[in-house]
């Protein structure tokens, strides 16, 4: 028994909605965790309830630490409990390998493949970086710190038939976009007008113009949508042959959900909004999607992705992992999307891979002709920059035993 000798986490403002977790052991090995939303209330709620029932632990015993944080209440939420349960667990995992010398992609079961076929989540740099939330405000589109050349979010609003060129330059075949958002807005996802289906359709149109069939498109509708409303999405959608439709109405009618999916003529993508095994049991049950979307910053870390994974296993079903987040758990849903059996493809940002996410880690994934894998090493294979630790915008705080 190794047991867990100190939490500690660490913020930075300008990353207002990341936080870091790192777990030492008491033999100095340390592990890395990371979540997304939520990031200060993440923080109090791992040193004021967490740090009490862990430390001391077996730092092996995952599964142990996992059932001890298990909330009376809000035990299926994917809210900050559950992702500050979430990093906690992916930097157990971390610590593991560290400290046997294994990547964890070995911890998981080893490799089923050596690589992973990504998609391009067409995000730009500043994208939901305020911690404000998921809406078009906050999309960072016009802000002067917004520019490089993979400034994709706007490129599909404008000139989507050449960014899917530029995608296709790098061995990139698939791309996800979100241009009916907007209208969704207005209308509080009631209903869409006949001008709106006709506008949000034009980026679908440019890319089809541009590179014929090339391209797989997946349209990300972030849950805003009445069923209605949705098929009439995918209806005027129909002539560009879409991959996928991603959470096209809130998750919390799965009957609805799964009528939807019986009604068009597109796979159902779901949901990087559900936490735990037994949700993702129940949208499963209800035969609800085609396609299992899981977050490992928001279900429940690594643990509770491979439990989630195996169900869809035994349902015929394949996973996508859920990644426009932060480094670290990009990284840990690569090793877990190269060990699952039925992983059908890994998200990325390429925005983020070639931006920011280089100034807070030392290693990332391996990005090569259209394929990701998880960096070498042992445990995740990545370290946070030290210097970040002592940035005048960090918040570093430890928990320890005494």
């Amino acid at each position: 028994m190794t047991p867990i000798k100190a939490v500690e986490t660490l913020r930075l403002d300008e990353f207002p909605n990341l936080v870091w977790v790192v777990i030492e052991d008491a033999d100095g090995v340390r592990g890395l965790g990371e979540t997304f939303m939520g990031a200060e209330a993440v923080e109090t709620y791992i040193h004021d309830t967490v740090a009490e029932k862990i430390l001391g632990r077996d730092s092996r015993s995952i599964e142990s630490v996992r059932m001890a944080l298990r909330p009376y209440v809000g035990h299926q939420a994917a809210g900050i409990e559950q992702r500050g349960n979430s990093a906690i667990d992916i930097a157990l995992w971390d610590l593991w390998g560290r400290s046997t010398g294994q990547p964890v992609w070995q911890l998981l079961g080893g490799k089923v493949r050596e690589s992973i076929r990504t998609y391009n989540t067409c995000a730009g740099y500043q994208y939901v970086r305020a911690a404000t939330g998921q809406h078009t405000e906050n999309w960072g589109l016009g802000n002067e710190q917004s520019q490089g050349p993979y400034e994709d979010l706007q490129a599909f609003l404008t000139d989507a038939g050449t960014l899917a060129e530029s995608l296709l330059d790098n061995h990139i075949t698939g791309m996800k976009i979100w241009p009916f958002d907007s209208y969704a807005e207005k209308s509080h996802g009631a209903a869409i007008t006949p001008a709106e289906l006709r506008e949000g359709c034009e980026p679908f149109r440019k890319i089809r113009e541009k590179v014929g069939e090339h391209m797989q498109i997946m349209l990300e509708c972030h849950s805003l949508w009445s069923a209605p409303a949705a098929r009439d999405i995918v209806q005027a959608l129909a002539p560009y042959n879409i991959y996928w439709i991603e959470d096209p109405i809130s998750i919390n009618n799965l009957a609805a959900l799964a009528d939807l999916r019986q009604r068009i003529d597109v796979k159902v993508t779901a949901s990087e909004t559900l936490a735990s095994r037994q949700q993702f049991a129940a949208l499963i049950q209800a035969q609800a999607v085609d396609i299992v979307m899981l977050d490992l910053a928001w279900c429940g870390g690594l643990t509770e992705a491979k439990a989630i994974a195996s169900l869809a296993e035994a349902s015929n079903l394949p996973i996508a992992p859920h990644d426009c987040t932060g480094p670290v758990v990009w990284a840990a849903s690569c090793h877990l999307s190269v060990n699952a059996p039925n992983t059908l493809i890994q998200e990325s940002v390429r925005a983020f891979y070639t931006g920011w996410y280089t100034e807070l880690v030392d290693r990332l994934p391996q990005l090569d002709n259209g394929q990701l894998t998880p960096p070498a090493g042992d445990g995740l294979g990545m370290n946070l920059k030290p210097e970040l630790f002592t940035r005048a915008d960090a918040t570093h705080r430890r928990s320890q035993a005494e």
